[in-house]
């Protein structure tokens, strides 16, 4: 089973190689790594880029992981019945991973929670409403998607341990299912370290609002745009 966890990992990794963002700002004639918090992703473009753009890059970054966990249940969902959710979770660490550090990009990517919110969808049905109610319930009513964000993987980590001990993931040993759970967790671990900063900022009372359809891009005196994501 190491080969098969291994494999997965790689293949997850490959998909989380195209970064939308990046490839969409070089479509419009910017380096999205280069504006803004420098991050190749879903928030990052919404402020630079626009709307349009926030929600393109946001349905790329989650789709390829969705399209890895399809790809990673055709595959094993037969053959390996009794694991293809701990396969599934691997797939969507590589995914992750991928996004967060492709090497092609000196491994300077995204956060990952585009990509998480394609794990979400496409690992178990139970978890999509629970995601949904926890991301925009916090984004809507205080337009943080940091906040939201990390809700998300408190909820991903609680929600996988409870499907699990309930005998959602049919079939799966109890030493499996605490894999499954460290994996989630690593992947939680991970997520709040990428938005150490804006933790920070959020305890100050610092962090920078974002808005779905109003401006979000700020300026300096010269004209010249800042980073905004420190305001």
């Amino acid at each position: 089973m190491i080969l098969e966890r291994l494999i997965c990992l790689a293949v997850g990794y490959v998909f989380g190689l195209f970064q939308t963002a990046y490839f969409y700002g070089k479509a419009h004639g910017i380096d999205i790594r280069q504006h803004g918090s420098g991050n190749s992703g879903t928030t990052n473009a919404l402020r630079v880029l626009g709307t349009k753009a926030g929600l393109i890059v946001f349905a790329g970054d989650c789709l390829k992981c969705v399209l890895a966990i399809v790809l990673t249940k055709l595959v094993f969902g037969t053959s390996h019945t009794e694991v293809v959710y701990l396969l599934a979770i691997y797939t969507a660490a590589g995914v992750i991973l991928g996004h967060n550090f492709p090497f092609y990009m000196s491994f300077k990517g995204g956060k990952g929670i585009a990509a998480t919110a394609g794990l979400v969808l496409a690992f178990h049905p139970y978890f999509i409403p629970m995601g949904v109610i926890l991301f925009f319930g916090a984004f809507l009513t205080t337009h943080y998607v940091s906040l939201g964000s990390l809700l998300v993987y408190a909820g991903l980590l609680v929600e996988m341990i409870v499907c699990g001990q309930l005998g959602v993931f049919t079939g799966m040993t109890q030493g499996r299912l605490i894999e499954l759970y460290l994996v989630t967790l690593i992947l939680t671990v991970m997520a709040f370290w990428k938005h150490r900063a804006n933790i920070v900022r959020l305890i100050k009372g610092e962090e920078r609002k974002t808005y779905l359809f109003k401006k979000n891009k700020l300026e300096d005196g010269s004209g010249q745009e800042t980073d905004t994501t420190e305001k």
